[in-house]
């Protein structure tokens, strides 16, 4: 599935040594999600890696909760329905030629959390969540309807199946 045509920026800002992500994981995550969602033109995504403080104040800016959460996406594209279906032309940055697709943060304070909570690898963890914000840069939603949710579920499940037989999550 990987495509090596995208650019992803990832980074670590605030977080303890003990406490990184792989950030050849989530690139690898982010590459495999837009293959599998037959992304066929280059594309552009950057990811902050950061922890509950700094995620809680993003929150805060941006959706008026004050409280940390896993992650958080910030599309740059609106698409009419999920899933790929190319924006269009003129949209891509003239300096690049990548598309845009948006911002992912991360908490690695509450990945290494859930990953208890839930029994799972904190590599597990990182790639489940990678996963479901670029799902949710594509257009998924799980938070309005039944079909929605059920819909960015099972591409979730596709990729991570993916993943997981193809170098283990």
């Amino acid at each position: 599935m990987e495509s090596n045509t995208h650019k992803i920026y990832a980074r670590h800002s605030g977080i303890k040594a003990g406490e990184r992500l792989s950030i050849p994981l989530i690139k690898r995550c982010v590459r495999e999600t837009l293959s599998a969602e037959g992304v066929d033109v280059p594309c552009e995504v950057s990811v902050l890696i950061t922890d509950d403080k700094s995620i809680c104040a993003i929150n805060s800016q941006f959706r008026g909760i004050e409280s940390p959460t896993d992650v958080l996406s910030f599309p740059m594209q609106q698409f009419t329905a999920p899933g790929w279906a190319s924006p269009g032309e003129g949209l891509a940055d003239p300096g690049t030629g990548l598309l845009p697709l948006g911002e992912i943060a991360l908490s690695a304070e509450r990945v290494i959390s859930q990953a208890g909570e839930y029994g799972h690898t904190k590599d597990r963890e990182t790639a489940y969540l990678t996963v479901h914000s670029v799902l949710h840069l594509l257009g998924y939603d799980h938070t309005d309807e039944a079909e929605g949710k059920k819909l960015m579920r099972t591409r979730e499940k596709l990729v991570m199946e993916y993943l997981r037989d193809t170098g283990g999550v």
